[in-house]
């Protein structure tokens, strides 16, 4: 039995000149049914017939390109739709959690699966949370489900976003658990109640750590930090910025662990860093 991308490339062959067709892509990302290619500029005139294929072969129904990496604060995607359905609004079902959310106007990495799973069960029914950055509700709603915590705090400053995160928290019966918060942290998250906080960012996260602990409580908490760094930084040089904005807020740290979530380029990875605070 053939493989899908094994079925997809012969069927590829048919319509591509024999030059062109290794540029194919053998990995994609689906959420829901809607379904992410990375193509070269090579296969850009076959690119509606090259995604009418892997859409079919994958059981897809829409079919988006990425151009570009995610970027600015809001996280928008650079996509461009290339086949099917125009209404790209899907539900992706991950690790037993429901997501609504369209892939054209909203950040979804269906990666980081560990992570994701680590951190649905952090928590207990005792801690007062906030996640800094919700999204549509990545780490939130996992959290809220399978650890049911106290209350947990969501902040999110994407309009498009915040709307999803609000029909997620219904769509997963977490109402009585999560308080959607609109705006950006540094100016809503609430202040001196948390446990733990969620830092499930990356570009320039060091720049809300100031928020961060001002989320905690008065005898301090834990902080679940991410960032991208470069591999042979991690985790002194990492920790000497730290410690250095820590202390900036008369507060002592103490890494209790820290874990490369992913690669993220030659010699850079995507990490998270469990941070003590103390007074």
């Amino acid at each position: 039995m053939k493989t899908p991308f094994q079925q997809i490339r012969q069927e590829c062959e048919q319509i591509l000149p024999e030059q062109y067709v290794s540029y194919l892509p053998n990995k994609w990302e689906k959420i829901g049914d809607i379904l992410l290619l990375k193509l070269s500029s090579e296969l850009t005139k076959y690119q509606s017939e090259i995604g009418k294929i892997y859409a079919e072969a994958l059981h897809c129904r829409s079919v988006l390109k990425e151009i570009g990496q995610i970027d600015g604060v809001y996280r928008v995607p650079n996509v461009e739709h290339i086949w099917g359905d125009q209404e790209t609004e899907t539900i992706h079902y991950e690790n037993g959690i429901r997501f609504r959310l369209d892939p054209s106007k909203v950040m979804f990495s269906s990666g980081n699966i560990g992570e994701k799973k680590r951190m649905s069960t952090i928590s207990n029914n005792t801690e007062t949370v906030v996640d800094m950055f919700a999204g549509i509700g990545y780490f939130s709603i996992p959290l809220a489900v399978y650890s049911k915590p106290k209350k947990l705090y969501s902040c999110e400053i994407n309009p498009i976003a915040f709307e999803f995160l609000n029909k997620n928290i219904v769509l997963n019966d977490v109402t009585e658990i999560i308080e959607p918060i609109f705006g950006d942290n540094r100016k809503v998250a609430p202040q001196k109640l948390a446990d733990r906080v969620l830092m499930g960012y990356f570009g320039g996260t060091d720049s809300y750590l100031h928020t961060a602990v001002s989320c905690l409580k008065e005898e301090g908490g834990i902080i679940h930090y991410h960032d991208i760094f470069p591999e042979k930084n991690v985790p002194d040089k990492v920790m000497k910025q730290v410690e250095k904005i820590i202390h900036s807020e008369a507060k002592n740290v103490t890494l209790q662990q820290y874990k490369k979530v992913k690669s993220f380029a030659p010699g850079t990875g995507h990490y998270v860093f469990d941070l003590l605070i103390e007074p």
